[in-house]
C-alpha cells in the first residue's frame, strides 16, 4: 500500500500536541536539510519505540520508514503503518523485496528513514551499526543525513515529561562515503563514518 499523504498529515497534526505535552522535544540542525530537494535518507540511532513518531511530528516532509515485519502481523495495524509509508523488513535476512522498495522510494525522490543500528537500544548506548543504509546510498546515489535522538536523562533514553533532542547533521553525499569498488572494507568504513557522525551529534 502506498503512502497516503493526507492521512500522514492528519496523524502528524493529531499527534503533535500530545507528543509535545508528554514527550517534549527540541529540534536542532534542521537547516542542514533545507537545501535537499531530491531523495535522501535519514539515518538515525534508535532509543525508544516512539522514535518514528518524533520524525512524523517534527520533520517538514513525509518520510517512509523501514519497520520490522512483526509490526505488520496485525492486519489493521499493518494497514495503518502502510498508509503512513512504512514497509516491512525481515531482520537478520536478505529481504530483497524490502531493499527494492527502499530503492524505489529513493529513486522517486522521496525520503527514507532508517535506524542504522537495526534495533532499539535498551540502555541508550549506541549499538553496532548495520550496513544497509550505506548499500542503499551506494546503489541509489543519494545523500545520507545523520540524525541523533538523545533524551535529557542520564541514560540518554526517552522518558515521559523529559526533554528529547533531535539533532540533524550535515548530509553525507554518496561520494563522501568513499566507496569505489563496493568491497567489504569500504562498506564497513562508510558505515562507521555515518555512525561516528551520529555520535558526534550527541557529543561523544
Amino acid at each position: 500500500m502506498k503512502q497516503n499523504k493526507e492521512f500522514y498529515n492528519f496523524i502528524a497534526w493529531f499527534l503533535r500536541p500530545f507528543v509535545k505535552l508528554f514527550f517534549p522535544y527540541k529540534i536542532l540542525g534542521i537547516e542542514n536539510i533545507k537545501g535537499l530537494k531530491s531523495g535522501y535518507m535519514i539515518c538515525s540511532n534508535h532509543v525508544s519505540n516512539i522514535d518514528p513518531i518524533f520524525y512524523i511530528v517534527s520533520h517538514p516532509q513525509h518520510i517512509h520508514f523501514m519497520a520490522k515485519a512483526e509490526l505488520f502481523r496485525n492486519k489493521f495495524l499493518g494497514k495503518i503503518f502502510s498508509s503512513l509509508g512504512a514497509f516491512a523488513v525481515k531482520r537478520g535476512k536478505g529481504d530483497y523485496q524490502a531493499i527494492n522498495e527502499a530503492q524505489n522510494i529513493l529513486k522517486n525522490g522521496e525520503i527514507l528513514g532508517i535506524f542504522i543500528e537495526g534495533t532499539r537500544s535498551k540502555t541508550g548506548e549506541f549499538l553496532r551499526p548495520k550496513s544497509g543504509a550505506v548499500l542503499l546510498s551506494y546503489n541509489s546515489g543519494v545523500p545520507v543525513v545523520p540524525v541523533c535522538i538523545t533524551g535529557s536523562s542520564k541514560d540518554k533514553r526517552v522518558h515521559i515529561f523529559k526533554k528529547t533532542v533531535i539533532k540533524y547533521g550535515v548530509p553525507i553525499t554518496s561520494e563522501q562515503l568513499g566507496i569505489n569498488e563496493g568491497t567489504r572494507i569500504e562498506i564497513k568504513n562508510a558505515t562507521n563514518l555515518i555512525m561516528n557522525k551520529i555520535k558526534e551529534l550527541r557529543g561523544e
